[in-house]
């Protein structure tokens, strides 16, 4: 069955949910997007991801053409209009059509769509088996050039690392911040386990503010587990005795080695399996109906 897009206002066949090619999100990059998910019609934490869509809006100085709760009823119709019990959301605004110059002013009114569908980042092999990673050559935009709690369009930093990790024949890259301290992955937040600590890198280096990072950090934290924001060097990685990826899209994944590196056991440890437990029965029973 084909899908059905909310697009600029109404709802339209995947075949007809065209964009101008002078819309500024395909020519610059320019506009914000959400990933969220649906478990068992009840979508997750949607509230968190609408705030972070409206803050990454303003930081880039772009009017999202609709009120919030107007925009959380449309990504509630867009799940049941495609009849969909698990998926995932992707909610994106552009500036919109304007010229060919970079002025955000040429572009009157934003474009907005909605599309709803089913995703699978990884083998589902690795989640239980625990995945290798690689250290990416390409460095993440610094945090004064690119304002990393804008989740935007523009993904190109992250693309060259995904090629690096495409070239060292590994799922996933692990991106260093341009001093040198571990940042987070191409697509996902990184966690590590030390000593009984979790630790995962700051925003202020450059990482994503996840909402996926902030729920695993709360249910650490009702088990008992100090949870903490820390700057990592790559060269403490063989001192870490568990390490997982977390993302919307990703959920929680294990990683076992890291290039040469292995972590820990080189297998799943307690803490990770223990916090996929804890997160697959918060994603059942926590969300918004449609």
């Amino acid at each position: 069955m084909a899908l059905k897009i909310f697009f600029n206002g109404k709802f339209v066949s995947e075949e007809d949910a065209k964009i101008s090619v002078f819309d500024h999100g395909v020519l610059y990059g320019d506009g914000v997007f959400e990933g969220i998910r649906s478990y068992k019609r009840k979508v997750f934490r949607l509230d968190e991801h609408l705030d972070r869509l409206y803050s990454s809006a303003e930081a880039i100085r772009l009017k999202i053409p609709v009120e919030k709760d107007t925009f959380r009823s449309r990504i509630l119709e867009t799940l049941a209009m495609n009849n969909l019990a698990d998926a995932y959301v992707r909610a994106v605004v552009t500036r919109g059509p304007g010229d060919l110059g970079l002025d955000p002013r040429k572009c009157p009114v934003p474009t907005m769509f909605i599309i709803a569908d089913k995703i699978a980042l990884y083998p589902e092999a690795l989640y239980k088996g625990g995945m290798p990673i690689t250290i990416a050559k390409t460095r993440r935009n610094h945090p004064s050039a690119m304002n990393p709690r804008v989740k935007s369009l523009n993904y190109l930093n992250n693309i060259f690392g995904k090629i690096d990790a495409i070239d060292a024949g590994t799922e996933e890259a692990l991106m260093l911040s341009v001093e040198g301290y571990i940042v987070e992955c191409t697509g996902d937040n990184i966690f590590f386990v030390k000593d009984g600590v979790l630790m995962t890198p700051p925003c202020d280096i450059g990482s994503l503010e996840g909402i996926t990072q902030k729920a695993v950090m709360g249910l650490a934290r009702k088990r008992g587990i100090e949870a903490k924001f820390a700057k990592i060097k790559p060269a403490e990685i063989p001192t870490m005795e568990e390490c997982f990826l977390t993302g919307t899209a990703a959920e929680i994944i294990p990683v076992i080695k890291i290039d040469d590196k292995t972590v820990g056991v080189g297998s799943p440890g307690p803490v990770t399996k223990q916090l996929l437990q804890d997160y697959k029965e918060l994603t059942e029973k926590e969300g918004t109906a449609y």
